[in-house]
């Protein structure tokens, strides 16, 4: 079988996908490309792929032939597509014990979002938790940025502030990143075993309340410019607590 026309009703129902309200809604989303596709079957929620008929056949899921105009037409990049996944969003509710945990608050740009995912996968953290302001993580240029990192990690959205009290009661340390009087250099920290490291919006940082929430608040040392992009600042602070200095 191969699918031709943009009127097809399989084709129209999967180009909603785009929008973020569908993919909540369904639960749903698409990956584009060779190596997102093998990284959300590797993941085990790859359902279908939909391709064109004169590349090799992905044989990991079932395939379905395209023409070039009804792949152009599910995908959200500009170049034209050459293979197109669907997947169902991973449970991220399946790590309720997690001891070292990335925190987001009011990260807009989906490019950062995409790279933070990437780099907590890198580092070993177990759970990102955004608030529910942040941008999608299952949107087009995240998914693109997280380079299926995001496929193995839980990704949750809610209130953030409920988070860190919860998880102060469970004795793990919440780290705000802000430059901020009473902040600690990164390079004279005390790092536990158990902890989570909240970033905060591009622009504002973290939120007053949330910084006022935090167990300690924490800065990377610069000797130039006073502030770091929101991914790098954010990836150097996870690279950076994967060597604890004390056991809780």
């Amino acid at each position: 079988m191969k699918i031709e026309s943009l009127q097809n009703s399989t084709i129209k129902t999967l180009s909603k996908l785009k929008n973020k309200k569908d993919r909540d809604q369904s639960g749903r989303f698409l990956v584009e490309g060779l190596h997102m596709i093998q990284e959300a079957a590797a993941a085990g929620i790859l359902e279908h792929v939909y391709q064109l008929e004169t590349h090799p056949v992905f044989e990991q899921a079932g395939v379905t032939f395209c023409s070039q105009q009804v792949l152009n037409k599910l995908s959200a990049q500009k170049s034209d597509a050459k293979y197109i996944g669907v997947c169902h969003r991973p449970d991220s509710a399946s790590s309720q014990d997690c001891t070292k945990l990335l925190l987001l608050d009011r990260v807009q740009d989906p490019g950062n979002l995409g790279t933070l995912i990437r780099s907590a996968h890198s580092f070993g953290i177990q759970k990102i938790i955004c608030s529910t302001d942040c941008a999608d993580a299952f949107g087009p240029k995240a998914l693109q940025s997280s380079q299926g990192a995001l496929f193995h990690l839980p990704v949750e959205y809610t209130d953030l502030l409920n988070v860190v009290e919860n998880l102060k009661e469970k004795d793990v340390t919440v780290f705000g990143a802000a430059l901020h009087q009473n902040s600690i250099e990164l390079n004279a920290l005390d790092i536990p075993e158990k902890f989570a490291v909240m970033i905060g919006n591009e622009g504002q940082g973290i939120r007053e309340e949330l910084l006022g929430a935090c167990s300690k608040l924490v800065h990377i040392e610069m000797q130039t410019f006073e502030s770091l992009n929101a991914a790098i600042a954010g990836s150097i602070l996870m690279y950076a607590f994967q060597f604890p200095t004390v056991s809780r």
